[in-house]
């Protein structure tokens, strides 16, 4: 890297994070960067400790010559506003997004910068390393980073650096970022696909890396994983309305399971006991897939998996199946055309 490393501006959506905040920006601040570093937090309507907890580190922070953090408000509570108000706020030309659970390894913040530079991609980003703190924790993150439990997402299981659709969280340049004017508020989730479809759209590259890594720590119950991933199908199937060319098999295996999980039930209640077969083998094939998946777990943890991935599958494929039209059609309203990239030579 060359001695004078640019600078950068760390973006964080926060609502809700008193667990992890602190932790999360301990992460940011202890990066392996010599360039001048902002931490610009967008804070949502919370109900815990998140915004004493950000207050103490804009104290702690307000003498630091080379990293502070500052605050932004984000009355919506959404990430999109979140996000762009963030951008709004912040200054300097390369712009990282973290989650307010999201812990960043030691050299992430250089190694993005490098990629940057040496792609002449406009955003870059790497694996979603999922990592419990507890047991439950630990299974979910067993199911997040299986194949049984996401399929062939390069983000969650890794993979070959290259060209991609898109990536988890990522390292922009400014530029991209106030060409496409930011994230479309409108997607409550899916927000960072749709952003980066644009930019490809407009000629940009998108470069994933399995040298980046995040750190991210799993929902603490089954009720909010459930949430989180029924909200993931509930958007998935908007964004295959918004783009139809987006969807293949990975994300039309959730519903297809629900459906026919749904159907042997029914039909083995009120036609034949052998329809009970299909959700039994359905029990059966992700009880198999978590022995894999559990490997090195203590063994509540791994007890634990198939009730993971069930969670997972049925909620995804529960919010692909009932995503209404309506909210589709609402999006599809909103969208941006996308802006083509100026030239890198003249900028």
């Amino acid at each position: 890297m060359p001695a004078q490393q640019p600078a950068v501006s760390v973006i964080m959506p926060v609502l809700n994070e008193e667990r992890h905040l602190r932790d999360s920006v301990r992460h940011i601040l202890g990066q392996e960067y010599a360039g001048e570093m902002e931490v610009v937090i967008a804070l949502g309507p919370s109900t815990d400790r998140t915004d004493e907890i950000a207050a103490e580190l804009v104290r702690e922070t307000a003498s630091n010559g080379r990293a502070r953090v500052h605050t932004v408000p984000n009355p919506t509570g959404r990430t999109p506003a979140a996000l762009n108000a963030a951008i709004k706020a912040s200054r300097h030309p390369i712009v990282v997004r973290v989650d307010g659970h999201g812990m960043l390894s030691p050299d992430y913040i250089a190694t993005a910068v490098r990629l940057l530079e040496e792609t002449g991609a406009q955003n870059v980003g790497g694996i979603m390393h999922a990592e419990g703190e507890n047991a439950w924790e630990q299974a979910v993150a067993a199911a997040m980073t299986s194949k049984i439990g996401v399929g062939n997402a390069a983000f969650h299981t890794g993979g070959q650096a290259g060209p991609a659709e898109t990536v988890y969280l990522g390292v922009f340049r400014r530029e991209a970022l106030e060409q496409q004017g930011g994230y479309n508020e409108e997607f409550i989730r899916a927000q960072d696909w749709e952003l980066n479809f644009r930019i490809r759209e407009a000629g940009g590259l998108i470069w994933f890396s399995p040298e980046l890594k995040v750190q991210y720590r799993p929902r603490p119950s089954v009720r909010a994983l459930a949430k989180q991933y029924k909200d993931y199908g509930r958007w998935r199937h908007v964004v295959a309305r918004y783009h139809p060319g987006s969807i293949n098999l990975r994300y039309l295996a959730p519903p297809t399971a629900v459906c026919a999980i749904a159907a042997g039930l029914v039909a083995g209640a009120t036609v034949t006991p052998w329809a009970f077969a299909v959700p039994a083998g359905y029990l059966a094939a992700i009880t198999a897939g978590s022995v894999p998946a559990g490997r090195g777990l203590p063994l509540k943890a791994r007890a634990q998996i198939p009730v993971a991935l069930a969670t997972m599958h049925m909620s995804w494929g529960f919010g692909f199946l009932t995503s209404p039209r309506s909210l589709a059609r609402k999006v599809i309203e909103s969208r941006r055309p996308a802006v083509p990239a100026r030239d890198r030579s003249q900028v």
